[in-house]
């Protein structure tokens, strides 16, 4: 059974940092490139950042680029995003994405003071 688990989400003031992760299983995940989305209550989902099989090769979102690292452990099925300089806007549901296999159910990230 093909999964995804993220966490590393709560509450942190502006300004703060957080580190996201995604456990995966029932996949082959080193041969896997992968996503982080996220989506704000009344907002669309949007790719916040992206990752080849190996780690080689990323790419973000214009709104994180300079603030977010998304990075990848094959040994340990394990993707990360590391939020720093976290912002109001940040605030949304954070998904993990395996394309065409799987999206975890997601973790809530509250930027506020």
């Amino acid at each position: 059974q093909v999964q995804l688990v993220e966490s590393g989400g709560g509450l942190v003031q502006p300004g703060g940092s957080l580190r996201l992760s995604c456990v995966a299983s029932g996949f082959t995940f080193s041969t896997s490139a992968m996503n982080w989305y996220r989506q704000a209550p009344g907002k669309a989902r949007e790719l916040v950042a992206a990752i080849t099989s190996s780690g080689d090769n990323t790419i973000y979102a214009d709104s994180v680029k300079g603030r977010f690292t998304i990075s990848r452990d094959n040994a340990k099925n394990t993707m990360y995003l590391q939020m720093n300089s976290l912002k109001p806007e940040d605030t949304a549901v954070y998904y993990c994405d395996a394309p065409r296999l799987a999206r975890g159910q997601g973790t809530q990230v509250t930027v506020s003071s």
